[in-house]
């Protein structure tokens, strides 16, 4: 485990990438690897794929509570992704601040969009975003294909909404193309250290959620 730098304040880290590309194995090697961070768990009303557990990977939710809590303005962002609704709520980001810790959330480009659009509306919110590019559509597939979760006609739609997803790399406040597993962690860690001593244009994640 190793110790983050001294941080000026708390922080969001966002990572986006197309299905498949491989951002929660690298969220998972960056909690691994770091202490400072926790990740926050995001609602979704689909079903649990094998060996996914409620309150560790998602928190599944039925319909019904999704849009009642969604009614009460309880989601920070929240998507529609192949007719499934997924959001962030504004308390799970709250109990990981409470904790003083840096909230990181694993978002679809949908989400990460929705979120990046909210902070852009609070001058004083500090939210950093990083994209995960595949290395190539063909190593996209392959890592598809390797899950055996889905579906021929699902795995088609994913790399069709992957090469849209892939046009919007330039929102994001960094890009960061995939190669091996332990590069990709290097650059994502060599980000977070730079954002972690950053003393100009520092804001606060609090500023999100109010």
């Amino acid at each position: 485990m190793t110790v983050c730098p001294t941080q000026t304040k708390p922080w969001i880290l966002l990572i986006s990438a197309p299905s498949g590309a491989g951002k929660t194995t690298l969220c998972d090697q960056l909690l691994r690897n770091n202490d400072c961070f926790e990740r926050v768990i995001t609602c979704t009303t689909r079903s649990p794929r094998s060996g996914e557990h409620d309150g560790s990977d998602y928190h599944f939710l039925s319909h019904e509570i999704f849009t009642e809590q969604l009614k009460q303005g309880a989601f920070m962002e929240h998507a529609v992704v192949y007719d499934q609704l997924y959001g962030t709520r504004k308390a799970d980001i709250q109990a990981v601040l409470n904790k003083g810790k840096n909230p990181l959330l694993n978002l679809d480009v949908q989400g990460a969009a929705n979120l990046r659009e909210q902070a852009s509306t609070h001058p004083q919110a500090r939210l950093v975003s990083v994209f995960l590019c595949p290395g190539s559509m063909d190593e996209l597939e392959r890592r598809l294909r390797g899950r055996q979760t889905e579906s021929e006609s699902m795995i088609t739609k994913r790399l069709e909404a992957a090469r849209r997803e892939i046009e919007q790399w330039g929102s994001f406040d960094y890009f960061l193309e995939s190669s091996s597993r332990e590069q990709d962690l290097q650059r994502l860690q060599a980000i977070t250290y730079a954002e972690s001593m950053r003393t100009s244009g520092v804001g606060s994640p609090n500023a999100l959620l109010h």
